[in-house]
């Protein structure tokens, strides 16, 4: 599925130390993930303007970065809370992976019944495991974890899930 070209990839969180390298939380699978990037980029209007890695090292569960250009504290400073993006075409995905931004939206639909209990707002993950947020048509929220109840996902027709009674 084509969606957008960008898709968020993270977000710096911090400045750390005076060389101007910062702090990004990755919103991607790992650190790793991000680290392996040629580039990100930020968002300026409809623009996107690439930062190039001078460097990218795990730091905490985060990554540790410095851009090209960026060499000073006082030059990462407005940097600071700003979403990163990555090229969708960056990444590659294995079969039966998918982007959240792709999912979001999406009909969730019974196993069995097909009927459908929302719509996909949100993929929170606390450290056990991804959870799906549903949306009710009531304006409700629904939390989902993905297992064992996540059966299908296809982002042209929907997430098929298994109800147990209380889940919903």
């Amino acid at each position: 599925m084509e969606g957008k070209e960008f898709l968020e990839a993270g977000k710096i969180i911090n400045t750390h130390g005076i060389a101007g390298d910062v702090v990004v939380e990755s919103y991607c699978d790992s650190p790793e993930v991000l680290m392996g990037l040629s580039d990100l980029y930020l968002k300026k209007g409809e623009e996107y303007a690439p930062l190039s890695f001078g460097k990218a090292v795990p730091f905490k569960g985060r990554v540790l970065c410095h851009f090209k250009g960026f060499d000073s504290v006082e030059a990462v400073i407005p940097l600071k809370n700003r979403l990163v993006y990555a090229r969708r075409s960056d990444f590659r995905l294995a079969p039966g992976q998918h982007f959240i931004a792709d999912l979001l939206g999406l009909p969730v639909l019974d196993e069995e019944s097909g009927v459908c209990y929302g719509h996909l707002s949100d993929v929170l993950n606390y450290g056990a495991g991804d959870l799906y947020e549903i949306t009710r048509p009531d304006g409700k929220k629904a939390y989902v974890p993905v297992v064992p109840f996540v059966k299908k996902v296809d982002p042209e027709s929907g997430i098929v899930i298994a109800v147990i009674e209380g889940l919903l």
